[in-house]
């Protein structure tokens, strides 16, 4: 067990898809024993799985999560935050850490929703689902260092972190790599209905792209150089790949994800602040 989180105890403030990610990933890296978590949703079917999968404790008191809690997280939908909040405001002791999964919502929210300082606010995205998550995170002033450690370790359990002190990065992080999942489904889509289109069966398309996608991310990993470097070193002159690759830029591949990412930044801007001053 982490010495970080020894003796801590969690709770969870809607028990959603991300949230049960974070309780699998704890156990599985055996940061906490079951016995430490307690799961707080509206949907007692819900609460029934998460029993039956995790052996967890569980309630639909959102104030029971909370107390003898260390850590709790905040992982309920962000336009229900408001009606959520009023239910547990004043309900957290100045030593509880909260960290925050919403969407778009930044600290000066948080702090004021729930009338509590100690807060880190995160992006994750659905690989953590699996274990392979990038979650960017920040935190408030009165976060203390304890408290940063408990909260990088428990969000290592869903794959790697990176902490920034500018939360203005987190909306860039929500459009990068908060997003970003679905821009690779999207290029991994269209790869296979093109290799259908050549001939393929579509379970064969798929297999050969998933495959490469990943081999090709597990080679980048494991390579020092940069990733123009290994492009070129598959890039034959007047070759198959050199042809694809003109087609690809004379579209505008580039300047069309390099758009969609910057209108999901602003996007993500637009909506950090749910009461909307």
């Amino acid at each position: 067990m982490d010495q970080a989180l020894k003796g801590k105890k969690l709770g969870f403030i809607g028990s959603g898809i991300m949230a049960e990610a974070i309780v699998s990933g704890v156990l599985k890296k055996q940061l906490l024993p079951s016995t430490s978590i307690c799961c707080a949703d509206p949907y007692p079917a819900r609460l029934e799985q998460l029993e039956k999968r995790y052996s967890v404790k569980t309630t639909v008191d959102n104030k029971q999560a909370i107390e003898g809690a260390d850590v709790v997280f905040l992982s309920v939908k962000p336009q229900v935050l408001s009606e959520v909040s009023h239910s547990i405001l004043g309900a957290f002791a100045p030593e509880q850490l909260v960290i925050s999964i919403l969407a778009g919502v930044d600290t000066r929210t948080l702090t004021k929703h729930l009338g509590h300082q100690s807060v880190v606010r995160t992006m994750p995205n659905t690989p953590a689902r699996v274990g392979e998550g990038m979650t960017v995170w920040t935190a408030t002033p009165d976060v203390s260092k304890e408290q940063r450690t408990m909260a990088q370790t428990l969000l290592g359990a869903l794959g790697e972190e990176v902490f920034v002190s500018r939360e203005g990065e987190l909306d860039m992080a929500t459009a990068l790599s908060g997003t970003g999942p679905a821009y690779v489904f999207l290029f991994m889509e269209s790869l296979i209905d093109a290799g259908v289109h050549l001939g393929f069966s579509r379970r064969v398309a798929e297999k050969l792209v998933l495959q490469t996608v990943k081999g090709s991310v597990d080679f980048a990993l494991q390579s020092d150089a940069h990733l123009a470097e290994l492009r070129n070193q598959v890039t034959s002159p007047g070759g198959t790949t050199a042809d694809a690759l003109y087609q690809m830029e004379k579209g505008g591949l580039r300047t069309v994800l390099s758009k969609a990412v910057f209108s999901a930044f602003q996007k993500s801007r637009a909506l950090s602040n749910v009461d909307g001053d």
